[in-house]
């Protein structure tokens, strides 16, 4: 564990929040706390209204913004490395390990890859993000042109990304397209997670069988959306969760009896493969990360 030094959440109050105390709307609105936390947390001055320490009978109004000074806390220890994969003056490519968060969320600050990465590269921007669980590329943008062509790109469709996923089961078929919804489901502590969903957005991922194994498949996934946790939900909706997923049960639903997170590991999935268009040339550029050994095909006998 490692003391970090503390973080300042902010959030503008908009009218379908006003006219609540603001105990009433932290306990409603941020579960991952309890009430007696929250009411603990005012007690203490760590609340601020208006840039000011707020009463906790104190009402809300629209417009308004309230802040949680939260002080210091020691954050979990993950592993604290990652790969150089290519450089130049537009792009930053580089391999990140399972267990790592890509970006500070979850009870994470500068554990995190975006933290370790702005250590040597204070200008880098990630165009896409990975999973805590998932391992391979992450491409960071070093320029204005870069993170304009890379979000345009994204928008477009025009990022080609692979995946390598060990799901259970075996699929009927060796390839086969996923279409189902994703859109946000209730969750017991978070309020809502990403979950297949008939309201959803609509997502895409062409699935490719690589392997078979004795109780397992290793599959190759191109994702054409970008939905969250898209591929756990979408294998998981077609009665393919993906090997010691803690979350998603099949039918993409998340599971019952047992409060899961999103950031849970125990899955096995991995970034292989992104081709882009490079933003200095406007040439196809592909990069490679080599899967850790569970995710490789093993030698024919």
């Amino acid at each position: 564990m490692a003391l970090n030094r503390g973080f300042v959440y902010r959030e503008k109050i908009d009218g379908g929040r006003a006219g609540v105390g603001v105990l009433e709307h932290l306990s409603r609105h941020h579960r991952h706390s309890t009430r007696e936390d929250w009411g603990l947390r005012l007690e203490c001055g760590e609340i601020f209204l208006e840039g000011r320490p707020i009463a906790r009978d104190a009402v809300l109004k629209a417009g308004q913004e309230l802040a949680w000074h939260r002080p210091p806390w020691d954050e979990p220890e993950v592993p604290m490395d990652y790969a150089v994969l290519h450089r130049d003056p537009d792009l930053l490519v580089v391999a990140k390990p399972g267990g790592l968060p890509t970006l500070p969320g979850g009870g994470f600050l500068e554990h995190t890859l975006l933290s370790l990465v702005r250590k040597t590269c204070p200008e880098a921007t990630p165009i896409h993000r990975l999973g805590r669980g998932t391992s391979g590329i992450v491409v960071f943008a070093l320029s204005v042109r870069a993170r304009s062509s890379l979000s345009l790109a994204l928008r477009r469709r025009e990022v080609t990304k692979i995946y390598r996923a060990l799901a259970r089961g075996a699929p009927a078929c060796d390839r086969f397209t996923i279409t189902t919804p994703i859109g946000p489901v209730a969750h017991p502590t978070l309020g809502t997670v990403h979950a297949a969903s008939p309201a959803g957005k609509p997502a895409v991922s062409r699935v490719r069988l690589l392997e078979r194994r004795r109780d397992c498949s290793l599959l190759e996934i191109e994702i054409e959306t970008g939905r969250p946790h898209q591929i756990r939900i979408h294998l998981a909706s077609v009665g393919h969760p993906l090997v010691g997923d803690p979350l998603y049960a099949v039918g993409g639903a998340i599971l019952t009896g047992q409060v899961g997170l999103p950031g849970d590991l125990g899955y096995h999935l991995h970034a292989e493969r992104v081709v882009l268009a490079h933003p200095a040339t406007g040439d196809r550029a592909p990069f490679v990360c080599i899967p850790p050994p569970e995710l490789r095909m093993r030698p024919e006998w």
